[in-house]
């Protein structure tokens, strides 16, 4: 990715203030691991990920946010067996979205909140319920919808409680964490339980959020 795209496309604020606005334009890595990271989301063989129906699932979610957030674009994204790792590119310019809360610090997000219906209509409507448009209500969005359908299948599956979300300021950063996230079924078994390696690179992007 030449520096010029990534200035233009994804370029946010250099610095984090304490009473950042995770609402507002920026690139946010995200890490959301299932409960006591719990294989629930699939296997990882030969640097190949095999995903159970959970696995599917998450993995269809994720692809729908920018349908019910219009403002959100994905970057890289994958499903491993305990944790997720994804790219989300908030820019209300698009459609002159505007924040109405500041939410500062830590992101806990109860996964066991509203209700979800199979219909279309009502399904956009709890993707939008929260009605702030930050990086918690659209991972906590993500996180219901994700829930109410697996635990037809899957009845003991649970997400982690909270999750990590890092904001990426620099061109080196992204291109790291993205090749990162693409080679993480190639790298499992080095990172079978979400050990240092993972860890070390959130903390070195930026703040780890718990």
């Amino acid at each position: 990715m030449s520096a010029d795209k990534f200035q233009n496309k994804y370029r946010i604020p250099s610095a984090r203030h304490p009473d950042w606005d995770y609402g507002s334009n920026g690139i946010y890595f995200i890490t959301i691991c299932t409960k006591n990271r719990q294989y629930f989301l699939g296997e990882c063989q030969e640097g190949k990920m095999k995903l159970s129906t959970a696995g599917a699932i998450a993995q269809g979610f994720w692809h729908e946010i920018p349908k019910h957030f219009p403002f959100v674009t994905l970057g890289d994204f994958v499903v491993m067996p305990n944790h997720i790792h994804g790219i989300l590119v908030i820019n209300k310019n698009i459609n002159n979205e505007t924040n109405t809360e500041v939410e500062t610090g830590h992101c806990p997000v109860s996964t066991q909140d509203g209700e979800l219906s199979n219909d279309k209509t009502n399904a956009q409507l709890r993707f939008r319920n929260q009605g702030k448009n930050t990086v918690s209500s659209i991972i906590g969005s993500y996180k219901s919808i994700c829930t109410k359908h697996i635990h037809p299948i899957v009845p003991d599956f649970e997400w982690q409680t909270r999750f990590w979300d890092n904001i990426i300021r620099k061109e080196k950063d992204f291109n790291t964490i993205s090749q990162y996230i693409i080679n993480n079924p190639l790298t499992w078994e080095n990172d079978k339980l979400f050990g240092e390696q993972t860890e070390k690179l959130i903390e070195e992007s930026g703040n780890l959020d718990l």
